[in-house]
């Protein structure tokens, strides 16, 4: 039986129309007047949909709709969170006071910068997110908007987005993938002016691919999400977007070129300029193919001309570090789908594989896309001060011979859109102590964030517990969830109601269960945690939550025997694991818990945000230095497991710092949660509540992030894109300079280096170097020559930190520099050339360094 199809959509009253343009952009999701709005039009649908509006305002009954049409109350309400709507978009932001003469140019040309992720965490209504990348993106998103960073957003929208986690009666974790009903989502479908949908197409191994492109509102930024699930398309193809993370290395290979290739095409065809590009991971790195054959088609500029331009407009952001977390994939597999492009491009196979290669010369070498994103972009970064190091050292084979401290690889700190994850009692804290501007002036350190002194500890204390008696509530309701689904006999699941105790010190830990953040480590030694959380003076409880991959069973195997744990008699009720990790659950933990504990190998982590999110809510963070942490930490504001050591042996490692872990519990924390005064209060503890939050929240947020992306990338990349569009005879004679550099670099030597130097040298003295160097072809203003000295070891390898000096020419092909003589120490010294144009701001760009011999 075939059904034709309509829609029905709810018949609000005219009054009531800004329940749907509310219910119509995130704005609401990080906004609690708007979320207690949403909460009063029916709170049991408001739960039953898990917080969604859209999909709420399409379950209510019409008779409520018209119940609320006439309170006046209810409208009064519903009128002022409406107002404070407007008035956010009319404001006056960040990026239009820093950049004004670059806001104005933008506006009159529609040009914009456009970001790329492969997921988004923005809401729990919007499930197309699986963890940390996703909802850092969609954070990012979040400040863009307060920001006013003219930005807009591409993504996939799956048909059945991450996949929803549940425990078989043996603990092990099942999966299952529950459809997104996108009509029940806030996102519409783009039109064209005919009022069709917009589908966009996208050929892959000679075959057109189609995607229908939908629509989401991030406050001030739009966020298009590509759709294959269409009739248009073939039942194997509209498989493209129905999983996020899903299908093997082919599936992958044409779920990267939609969102690169079609991001762009998907941004030019609705009418945006996407005249910077930022990839968040390597994703979506195809992207650069696409643009450069909308340049070489659109400007009619030649393939290197149009390289150039995109490398100097590209932005890379990596998360991973380690090799094997980077996508691989077979070079053939690769150019078979995009031969055409490269055909119409004039990239041929060589250069197409010698794109995605560290070692161009190494046949046998897999395609990676983090290695075409960092050949593609001028602009890359890692997400933490040491992951910037660890992300140096493992892609130095990108750039041959230059060291490993110049690897043009910077680092910008992950933060947290602190009003998203802030519970809204504590904001309301935050509201009436530290002024309104809290959640938006991300910058102002002395002036807000160190008011948090003024909050009275009786008032931060209680908001702190009654949101551990919430997060009490509602694990055991989760768990009485759990243990009925799975078939239990009703004494085990009365039980449940008795687990957990909201006056006693709780430690959450939730994230992804792999198996290097060691989620089992604190279980390592059971006897002594028993002791720990067993203590009948000073008890101690266990949350835990996360999904492992559906691929990784040592992962699930932790959660197992996790689980295991908690069914312990003497321990089930200090433990409990939370199923179905997403950002409701998140939020209880992170506002409920009073230790966050994070302990992965270090350098494993990246950066971490959840226990950032934490912070912000007063959490203290119990944590191994990796990632964030390193740059975090103080002896006031948190603990320390280990101080930064590194392991070769993973069995001595755990031995070493599960030790640490329990020693820190039993002698500092425990005993500082469990100390009161005679008022009841844990002084101490609140204390350094008031330290966490005073030095982390202002720091550690996605304003500051956003703002150091435009002041270190975006506007060095608007700049770029701008000058040489706007001058193109600009571009064309760089392309035409790097081609001449190109061709004649290997006639290049340095010839001769004289000093003044002797053997000995006093601290403040100053050696004097002149070099002669054969410039062949090339002139002296083509060329920086370079002074490279450094203290050295017994070996006579360079120890950090490098200083550099540019030498001066001083006739035809004579050089001259100087040394001072700063410190003492064995030091050595050297000569180099690099390619210099005054127009192109990064001289490692065509992989191009002589040293002297």
């Amino acid at each position: 039986m075939k059904l034709r199809s309509f829609e029905v959509q709810p018949n609000l009253p005219s009054e009531l129309s800004p329940l749907k343009e509310l219910a119509s952009n995130l704005w609401y999701s990080w906004n609690y007047p708007a979320i207690e709005l949403f909460r009063q039009v029916d709170p049991d649908a408001w739960d039953k949909v898990k917080h969604g509006p859209q999909e709420m305002v399409h379950i209510v009954d019409q008779e409520r709709f018209n119940i609320l049409h006439n309170d006046d109350s209810f409208m009064a309400y519903m009128n002022s969170v409406h107002k404070s709507f407007k008035e956010y978009f009319s404001e006056d932001t960040w990026f239009a006071e820093s950049f004004s003469a670059m806001q104005n140019k933008i506006k009159k040309t529609n040009k914009t910068i456009a970001y790329f992720s492969m997921e988004y965490g923005v809401d729990v209504s919007v499930p197309i997110y699986s963890g940390g990348l996703g909802i850092l993106a969609g954070d990012h998103l979040k400040a863009a908007s307060d920001l006013g960073v003219p930005l807009v957003a591409v993504g996939l929208l799956y048909q059945r987005g991450y996949f929803k986690q549940y425990l078989s009666s043996d603990g092990w974790q099942k999966e299952s993938y529950p459809y997104n009903e996108f009509y029940h989502m806030p996102i519409n479908p783009v039109e064209n002016p005919d009022k069709s949908p917009l589908i966009i197409q996208v050929d892959m191994k000679s075959k057109i691919i189609y995607a229908q492109v939908w629509r989401c509102d991030i406050g001030r930024v739009p966020l298009f999400l590509l759709d294959t699930n269409i009739k248009a398309n073939s039942p194997e193809d509209r498989e493209i977007t129905a999983q996020l993370y899903g299908g093997d290395n082919d599936m992958r290979i044409r779920q990267e070129i939609l969102i690169g290739i079609g991001g762009i095409k998907a941004l030019t065809q609705i009418g945006y300029h996407p005249i910077v590009c930022h990839m968040n991971e390597g994703h979506s790195a195809f992207l650069t193919l696409e643009r450069i054959r909308y340049y070489m088609s659109e400007l009619k500029l030649t393939k290197k001309e149009a390289m150039l331009l995109v490398k100097s407009t590209n932005i890379f952001t990596t998360h991973t570090p380690v090799p094997a977390g980077n996508d691989r994939f077979n070079p053939a597999d690769v150019f078979a789908y995009l031969e055409n492009l490269l055909k119409e491009i004039s990239i041929n196979q060589k250069e197409f594989f010698d794109l995605g290669r560290e070692n161009p010369s190494d046949e046998t070498e897999l395609f990676c896309m983090t290695v075409l994103a960092l050949r593609m972009a001028f602009y890359a970064n890692g997400v933490s001060k040491l992951h910037g190091e660890v992300s140096r050292k493992m892609w130095l084979n990108v750039w041959p011979g230059l060291p490993v401290e110049e690897i043009p690889i910077q680092h910008i700190t992950n933060g947290i859109h602190t009003r998203t994850w802030i519970s809204h009692d504590l904001g309301a804290l935050y509201d009436l102590y530290l002024g309104p501007k809290w959640g938006r002036d991300q910058f102002n350190v002395e002036d807000i964030w160190a008011r948090v002194n003024r909050i009275p500890d009786i008032e931060l204390w209680g908001t702190h517990e009654r949101r551990r008696e919430r997060l009490v509530s509602y694990a055991r309701k989760k768990l009485n969830q759990q243990i009925k689904r799975r078939g239990a006999p009703l004494p085990e699941i009365q039980k449940t109601m008795e687990v957990l105790n909201p006056k006693v010190i709780t430690i959450g830990f939730a994230k992804r269960f792999a198996t290097y953040k060691r989620a089992n480590l604190i279980f390592r030694d059971l006897e002594r945690l028993k002791k720990i959380l067993l203590n009948p003076e000073q008890p101690v409880q266990l949350i835990f939550a996360g999904k492992a991959h559906p691929h990784d069973n040592p992962g699930k195997k932790f959660i197992q025997a996790i689980v295991d744990f908690a069914r312990d008699e003497d321990l089930r009720n200090n433990i409990v694991f939370i199923e179905d990790y997403d950002m409701s659950v998140a939020r209880y933990l992170v506002q409920g818990c009073d230790i966050w504990l994070n302990n992965p190998r270090r350098p494993l982590e990246a950066s971490g945000t959840s226990g950032m999110k934490a912070a912000a809510n007063g959490v203290i963070n119990l944590s191994v230095m990796d990632g964030w942490w390193c740059e975090a930490y103080s002896t006031q504001n948190g603990w320390a497991i280990g101080s930064g050591e590194e392991y070769v042996d993973a069995e001595t490692q755990d031995e070493i710092e599960s030790n640490q872990l329990y020693d820190l519990l039993e002698k500092e924390i425990v005993p500082m949660f469990y100390h009161r005064g005679n008022d009841g209060l844990p002084r101490e503890w609140i204390s350094k509540m008031k330290e966490c939050i005073k030095t982390i929240a202002p720091v550690f947020s996605t304003g500051r992030m956003v703002a150091d992306y435009s002041k270190k990338f975006y506007m060095p990349a608007l700049t770029n894109s701008y000058k040489l569009l706007e001058n193109v005879a600009t571009l064309k004679n760089l392309s035409s300079w790097k081609e001449k550099i190109v061709t004649n670099w290997d006639n290049l030597e340095v010839q001769q280096i004289e000093s003044n130097t002797t053997s000995i040298i006093r601290v403040g003295e100053e050696i004097n170097i002149t070099t002669t160097i054969q410039l062949g072809k090339l002139d002296s203003k083509d060329i920086l020559v370079q002074l490279y000295y450094c203290r050295i070891n017994a070996d006579g390898d360079a120890i950090s930190p490098i200083e550099t000096v540019d030498m001066e020419c001083i006739q035809g092909n004579k050089y001259a520099g100087k040394i001072i003589c700063k410190h003492s120490g064995n030091y050595g010294y050297t000569v180099r050339l690099i390619p210099k144009n005054v127009e192109l701001d990064f001289p490692f760009e065509s992989g191009l360094l002589t040293w002297s011999k």
